[in-house]
């Protein structure tokens, strides 16, 4: 068998240590990349600019921005376009870096009556409620209900 001298084995060492750190580095700072998420429906401004009221159709509309995130509730006179910018890096909690809801109003023709904007700087924080909703009826456990319904189911008989 041959044997290694010791000048020789430092060297490899150093060698091996320099592979495992040249081939860990990029992975480690590719984890760290902050990256940049778009979520939703952000039209491009310019072709926010070719829609005009009182010419366009919910048909062109549709065709110039795509189908829309979300119609309004009750009646079909409003479309919304919803998006938003994130970034996150690493591990930490993302961060909203632009959001835009669009809102086109139609007239009962289904022209384009108006369009808005809302921007993050348009939102509103909103606080929950801690409150409990109270029930009626009783409280009881999983053990009393499972116990409570023993006896209370009786086969068909003719």
């Amino acid at each position: 068998m041959h044997k290694l001298e010791t000048s020789q084995l430092p060297t490899s060492w150093r060698w091996a240590r320099r592979l495992i750190f040249v081939s860990v580095l990029p992975i480690a700072l590719a984890a760290c990349e902050q990256s940049i998420d778009v979520r939703g429906n952000l039209p491009e401004p310019e072709d926010l600019s070719k829609l005009s009221p009182g010419v366009h159709s919910r048909g062109d509309v549709a065709s110039l921005l795509g189908s829309p995130s979300t119609i309004s509730t009750f009646q079909d006179d409003k479309w919304y376009y919803i998006g938003q910018k994130t970034t996150q890096f690493a591990f930490f909690a993302p961060e909203v870096l632009e959001r835009k809801i669009i809102e086109i109003s139609f007239d009962p023709a289904g022209v384009v009556a108006n369009s808005k904007i809302y921007t993050l700087e348009d939102g509103q924080e909103v606080d929950p409620v801690d409150r409990i909703t109270p029930t009626e009826g009783r409280e009881i456990t999983f053990f009393q209900q499972l116990i409570g319904n023993i006896g209370k189911f009786t086969t068909k008989s003719e």
